[in-house]
């Protein structure tokens, strides 16, 4: 009787898994196979998933209008130096969270904790623009980079403070008795031991950066070769012939999606464990 028990409860495990899946994986596929449409079929037959004749010219044409060799460029460099700055920030902030001693520790983390439940959405640009402007760099990519890194995201902390929370203190009293300061147990000793972390916030702050829209398109509209790859492939729906080529916009959507995809797929088992040990053992 439990063995029958235990199988039935198997099977319905894997059948909410598999709903989960279909339901996640469903918008992907439908973009991919949207992009093999041409624009009128897009427009009239949408509720079809498979197209009735695949236009693979729909890439050749979003590769061309969209510039992707340079606009995936832009992408790429505000990925990866956001990327290393938004790791360096986060496990630098964890690390002092969770080992510093200064007082209204346990409130100033609570309190940017908190910003977790709040969405400001767009409110924020206006004073972003103007601090960007002052230091002239409005119109630059590094503004982007310097917003993404020092924003400060709740998520990442909360998981590089609870990591390294799980680190035992009797390898920094060891670390002190050798000599260390506070920051250099933390270079020598807790960052090399946070790989596991570092790939959780490398992803999460990789998907962030690369799919932004809002905020690289404000800072690059009076200099389209500076846009990255998210605002060019929005800009496609209006560069065809027709009115809105949808089309040419999954196509390049779906160009777009790879490197994601890459990341993931190199990463997960670093991602999984970060992300478990952070969040289970804090």
């Amino acid at each position: 009787m439990a063995r029958k028990r235990s199988i039935v409860s198997t099977v319905l495990i894997y059948a909410v898994l598999f709903a989960v899946f279909c339901v996640a994986v469903f918008p992907v596929f439908y973009t991919f196979m949207g992009s093999f449409k041409s624009s009128g079929e897009v427009l009239t037959s949408g509720s079809r998933i498979l197209p009735e004749k695949f236009v693979f010219e729909n890439y050749v044409q979003a590769w061309k209008l969209a510039n992707f060799r340079q606009y995936t460029f832009n992408s790429i460099f505000i990925a990866l130096f956001s990327v290393a700055g938004v790791i360096a920030a986060s496990l630098l902030a964890g690390y002092v969270f969770a080992r510093g001693y200064f007082p209204g520790k346990q409130f100033f983390y609570y309190l940017v904790l908190s910003s977790m439940f709040v969405s400001l959405g767009s409110l924020t640009l206006y004073p972003l623009m103007m601090i960007m402007k002052a230091v002239r760099l409005n119109q630059s990519l590094w503004g982007v980079i310097l917003i993404h890194i020092f924003a400060m995201n709740a998520t990442n902390l909360f998981i590089s403070r609870s990591y390294i929370e799980t680190i035992p203190r009797e390898i920094d009293e060891a670390s002190k008795l050798d000599g260390c300061s506070f920051f250099q147990i933390f270079r020598h000793v807790i960052a090399p031991l946070c790989t596991p972390v570092v790939a959780t916030i490398g992803i999460l702050s990789f998907r962030s950066s690369w799919n932004d829209y809002l905020l690289p398109m404000v800072f690059t509209m009076a200099n389209p070769k500076r846009m990255p790859l998210i605002v060019g492939v929005v800009n496609l729906k209006s560069s065809g012939e027709a009115a809105s080529s949808w089309n040419l916009m999954l196509a390049g959507t779906s160009l777009s999606i790879i490197p994601m995809i890459i990341i993931y797929l190199c990463f997960n088992r670093y991602f999984i464990e970060g992300l478990t040990s952070g969040s289970i053992k804090g």
